[in-house]
């Protein structure tokens, strides 16, 4: 038996015959029929993803607005109820304990979306800053299943699978709905540059909702396309993209770093990198030929000398182009820049480009 974790829709992948691959500490399917179809059903029609694995965290009592507002980036103070916010939780050093989402569900009430490999890390580091405020942090991750359906057909979708009409919803907001007496959240966020929706609900009804999903033939969608969706479209992966030692600034998300509101862990050097530029950038990058940069790969300088490395690549599905994200030295970061990357012992020429190879589609 394999020791990782398994989501609430496990048994539904495997009947279906996904390919499973641990990720993040749970047995997730990585694709179905295959990336690019997978991929392609949710940039022109509609797919729908398990993200069960995701951490839930709520935290309330009289300073929980204070308290969220300290451990990260973004201003919680501006964001209405039914109001949803990205940003980070930092380290003291400026790098990264986790990218999040933040659902303002009521007064010093909130809802916090971590990523699943960090669930564990991030609990811990949210209890240890919680000791000096009068707080209650209560870790959910286990009462969630979670489905994610998205793609252009996604708001017709939910109305016409789920009965759910979301049309009121507009980007970055949820409302909380009664749905046969199990209360669950609907958002609207989305991690495909696409339109889609995210439903937060009981173990039983994310599995009742997803045969109905399957029935009415909405292509399910692994991890892989997940994966190459959100590259596409300059959307960062926590362990490629952001990571302890990268900061915000230099990912290139300095947009949800509020220097401006009260003080929150890292702010010093955060405010310092954005006012000295960051020693490292995170880059676009466009090869000349078809080979395929992979995560880790060396990215050197027309000498040959290493100045980075590739946090993501892919031969683009949306874009049909050998593309991959790296981060880089500084000074070899403006657009433009001629680099190499190294793969199976040769050096393949390449060009700085923009990070978002490919346009968003989000309803605003």
């Amino acid at each position: 038996m394999s020791e990782n974790k398994v989501t609430c829709l496990h048994d539904k992948h495997v009947a279906l015959g996904a390919l499973m691959s641990p990720f993040g500490g749970f047995d997730m399917p990585i694709q179905y029929k295959g990336i690019v179809e997978e991929h392609n059903a949710v940039r022109n029609a509609v797919g729908v993803f398990d993200v069960s694995h995701m951490g839930e965290v709520r935290i309330t009592g009289p300073e929980a607005q204070k308290f969220v507002n300290y451990i990260f980036t973004n201003d919680i103070t501006k964001m209405e109820v039914g109001g949803i916010q990205y940003g980070m939780m930092l380290y003291p050093t400026g790098g990264t304990v986790d990218d999040l989402l933040v659902y303002t569900m009521g007064e010093n009430d909130y809802f916090l979306v971590i990523n699943a490999a960090n669930i564990d890390k991030d609990v811990a580091w949210i209890n240890e800053q919680a000791a000096k405020f009068d707080v209650k942090v209560d870790n959910q991750s286990e009462s969630y299943g979670q489905i994610a359906i998205q793609g252009p057909e996604a708001e017709k979708t939910m109305l016409e699978v789920l009965s759910l009409d979301c049309s009121d919803l507009t980007f970055y907001t949820f409302k909380c709905v009664d749905y046969n007496g199990d209360k669950m959240i609907v958002s609207r966020t989305g991690y495909t540059g696409e339109d889609g929706f995210e439903v937060y609900a009981s173990h039983d009804t994310i599995r009742d909702m997803w045969d109905m999903l399957i029935q009415a033939g909405v292509q399910p969608c692994g991890l892989g396309c997940r994966d190459t969706l959100r590259f596409e479209v300059g959307l960062p992966l926590y362990g490629d993209e952001l990571t302890q030692d990268i900061t915000p600034i230099m990912a290139g998300f300095g947009f949800f770093v509020k220097l401006d509101k009260d003080d929150f862990i890292g702010k010093e050097v955060c405010a310092q990198q954005k006012a000295e530029g960051a020693p490292k950038k995170l880059v676009g990058l466009e090869l000349h030929d078809k080979a395929i940069p992979r995560h880790g790969y060396e990215v050197c300088n027309e000498n040959e000398e290493p100045v980075g490395y590739v946090t993501t690549g892919y031969r683009g599905i949306s874009v049909d182009k050998s593309i991959a994200v790296a981060l880089v030295d500084a000074a070899y970061s403006k657009l433009g820049t001629a680099l190499k990357v190294h793969i199976r012992k040769k050096y393949f020429d390449a060009t700085v480009v923009k990070k978002k190879f490919h346009d968003k589609s989000y309803k605003k």
